[in-house]
């Protein structure tokens, strides 16, 4: 049976892929490998269309949380066995069925060949992975007004988005934003904690840090990091990190902008890396000689007048 949640439905259509599969999902109209099933194949056309039944529920219950999502018409494609005529790729697709109104292939199908998967994909999933389950958690706590806002403050935004591709950090940093304004620390700290409880776990690593910011780079969420100091107290169990991030995508200075730099998506990796309550980010830095670059030290332990887990406001120029 599928869950309605997000990470629910993506498990379900994990657990009908194959890696020797010869079916695979794309867009009729775009040739677009839908999210979360970029990357995926599956054994039989029964169970790609399964999967496209999936599909087409995760991006509705996406829609609930980024109205701006693309629809597609999901459809089901074969990779041909046959011998390849002169000129052809051995690998190439074979429209198989559909889920949505019949369209004219010949557009689409010259775009499938070259649907690869791309790092934009990997960001978008885990933006929206991270918001949905940021707002399943508003939707359970006594702060459930929240989402209105948060959509609100998104829409504003969007508005002067030209990416597409962006609007995905916009919500992200919408939900940051009101998050910081509306919940103290410890409110924010309480509901991130319960939000960590829906998303996958994390699997165990020696140094969570090293783990969490090679994560958010996987997704491309930022361009490259350096751990520049660590420290440790036995007695105590508290560890502190200083880093170095390159490249954040949430740092508006990338862009020549003055905004505060959106730590949310760090400190829910975080969490899950390194599951504890206590949890600062403080100190967050940019040297002025490179702009694009973010300094900030990880603790986990409270501090006194403990900033905000979700947005750094305070950024210190060196």
């Amino acid at each position: 049976m599928v869950g309605t949640t997000l990470v629910d439905i993506r498990k379900y259509i994990t657990s009908l892929s194959s890696d020797s599969g010869r079916y695979y999902l794309v867009c009729a109209r775009t040739g677009d490998r839908p999210v979360p099933t970029r990357g995926l194949s599956f054994e039989s056309r029964s169970t790609a269309r399964a999967a496209a039944r999936a599909t087409e529920q995760y991006r509705t219950t996406l829609r609930r949380y980024d109205p701006r999502l693309p629809s597609y018409d999901v459809v089901v494609c074969e990779r041909s066995r046959e011998r390849p005529a002169d000129g052809e790729s051995t690998g190439s697709p074979r429209l198989s069925s559909t889920l949505s109104t019949p369209v004219e292939v010949g557009a689409g199908r010259n775009r499938m060949r070259s649907a690869e998967h791309s790092p934009d994909d990997s960001l978008i999933d885990f933006c929206h992975t991270v918001a949905a389950a940021v707002f399943e958690t508003i939707a359970e706590s006594s702060h459930d007004d929240l989402e209105k806002t948060i959509m609100d403050t998104y829409v504003d935004l969007a508005e002067r988005i030209e990416q597409t591709n962006e609007l995905c950090l916009c919500l992200l940093e919408s939900m940051a934003a009101e998050l910081a304004t509306t919940l103290t620390p410890d409110e924010q700290r309480r509901l991130l904690s319960t939000t960590v409880q829906r998303l996958p776990p994390a699997p165990s690593a020696a140094d969570p840090i090293a783990s969490t910011l090679s994560r958010l780079q996987t997704v491309s969420l930022l361009e490259g990091y350096a751990i520049r100091s660590r420290s440790g107290e036995l007695e105590t169990g508290v560890r502190a990190w200083t880093v170095s991030i390159d490249g954040y995508a949430f740092d508006g200075a990338t862009k020549g902008e003055n905004r505060p730099i959106v730590t949310l998506p760090l400190t829910l990796e975080l969490f899950r890396q390194y599951p504890t309550r206590q949890l600062t980010i403080s100190d967050v830095e940019r040297p002025e000689s490179d702009p694009a670059t973010c300094r900030v030290r990880i603790t986990t332990e409270s501090v006194e007048r403990s900033p905000s887990l979700v947005q750094a406001t305070e950024v210190t120029r060196r």
